[in-house]
């Protein structure tokens, strides 16, 4: 049975449908307000260590300048809704003889994830790109905090790749989207990391300002401090404790931990990279080795120290 309000509940359900909507509006607006980069640095969120395995493509060919001179790097994105860098590693792993397709790391939320020696190159942009740059995938994530978490390792990754090889970082020059790349040597259509980027309220702008950011303070201080709170101080640590390593004879620095009983073990999952600087506080001797500690239970042999 239908009953009739009174003019009296309709006004005052009016008035709760306005304020109701007008509170909509003020939370939207100041959830818009803080942007991913902000939202990154407001909730210190630090990007994860690079893992290095070594994958299953076996086409080894220097880029065009030669092994070990790559031009900058390529971020793509992988266009699966669900897929973590776990599952991207294993299908490309297993699938690249059939897709034809390969590249260097997979990013998510949780890991970077290096499959394929950085001095060599890939199949992923077409002939003139894999000729000429490092590639990383991002993986698509759905959440505020997961996407900035992902797009803050893959930041990081490419901030490490270039300082690595000792490039500049010049956005849509030596850090490029694959939609650029696209539109540069038109050997491929694909438009990545574009329309995910906006999906998430985000851009290449803002993504070369997060490289940009990372890339800055880990030339000077060895630590992306900016957007967590390293134990760096920024200019304010002595240069008398900073110590810079290199690796000639590999593309990245072996670190080690040390146990209990006083004896050191090789770190398998994490290394330091090629010509970067680090704060040190501590000193060891084992084996006839001298290690200076980098960070929290993490220590390179002084062999690597230039």
């Amino acid at each position: 049975m239908r009953t009739k309000l009174n003019r009296g509940v309709i006004c005052l359900l009016s008035l709760v449908s306005i304020l109701f909507g007008m509170l909509v509006i003020s939370n939207s607006t100041e959830v818009k307000a803080e942007t991913v980069n902000e939202y990154i640095i407001n909730n210190k969120i630090r990007p994860v260590s690079i893992q290095y395995r070594e994958g299953t493509f076996n086409q080894w060919f220097g880029y065009e300048n030669g092994v070990g001179k790559p031009e900058g790097v390529v971020v793509h994105e992988t266009a699966d809704y669900s897929a973590t860098a776990e599952n991207e590693v294993a299908f490309f792993n297993r699938e690249w003889p059939t897709i034809q397709s390969y590249v260097h790391a997979f990013v998510d939320n949780n890991e970077i994830i290096n499959i394929h020696s950085a001095d060599y190159g890939v199949w992923g942009a077409g002939p003139t790109a894999n000729n000429k740059y490092i590639q990383v995938e991002l993986c698509e994530t759905h959440t505020r905090d997961a996407f900035a978490r992902s797009v803050t390792n893959d930041a990081y990754y490419v901030a490490a790749k270039l300082i690595q090889y000792g490039l500049p970082d010049v956005p849509g020059q030596t850090v490029v989207s694959h939609y650029q790349v696209s539109k540069m040597y038109g050997e491929t259509t694909h438009t990545d990391p574009t329309g995910f980027f906006a999906s998430m309220g985000y851009n290449m702008d803002q993504f070369n300002d997060l490289v940009s950011t990372f890339y800055h303070n880990l030339k000077l201080y060895g630590d992306v401090y900016i957007t967590g709170g390293s134990t760096n101080s920024g200019n304010n640590a002595s240069s008398a404790n900073v110590l810079r390593v290199n690796n000639p004879n590999g593309s990245y620095v072996p670190i080690m931990a040390m146990r209990n009983d006083g004896t050191f073990a090789r770190v398998t999952n994490r290394a330091l990279m090629n010509n970067t600087d680090w704060q040190t506080d501590k000193v060891k001797q084992y084996n006839g080795v001298t290690y200076r500690r980098v960070a929290t239970n993490e220590w390179v042999a002084s062999t690597y120290v230039i």
